[in-house]
């Protein structure tokens, strides 16, 4: 039985998962779109909305843990600085998921991921 076994472990030991989850986190609030495996997305999606959280709350301590997480020092002041103020009135839900096909070399499915669009310039621009 899997009870309360939360999250894939996708192959890697998980000092590996862990790098390699830091390095996604910190390419997708880098770039705000990126292409990868339809279950590294899915893993993907839980972390990066606690980034995100993190600096909504906009304290020390939450900078601080941002800093722990995300590789670089920029990215974090762009969550604190830019995408805190995009989503300060949405409650979850930052990110997008959108399913692409498969990888030529070994037909894994592609997904992209995305944070989504800002809410106040749809509303601006109807």
């Amino acid at each position: 039985m899997r009870h309360r076994k939360a999250g894939r472990k996708l192959g890697r030991t998980s000092s590996h998962r862990k790098a390699m989850m830091r390095n996604l986190v910190t390419s997708l609030l880098k770039y705000e779109k990126i292409t990868t495996t339809d279950a590294k997305a899915k893993e993907l999606r839980s972390v990066a909305e606690k980034m995100i959280t993190l600096g909504k709350k906009g304290t020390l301590h939450a900078r601080r843990q941002a800093l722990s997480f995300i590789r670089d020092r920029q990215t974090t002041e762009k969550v604190f600085d830019v995408l805190s103020v995009r989503y300060k009135d949405r409650s979850g839900g930052y990110t997008r998921i959108m399913k692409t096909g498969t990888r030529p070399g070994d037909n894994a499915p592609l997904s992209v991921i995305e944070l989504m669009p800002d809410i106040q310039a749809k509303k601006a621009s109807k």
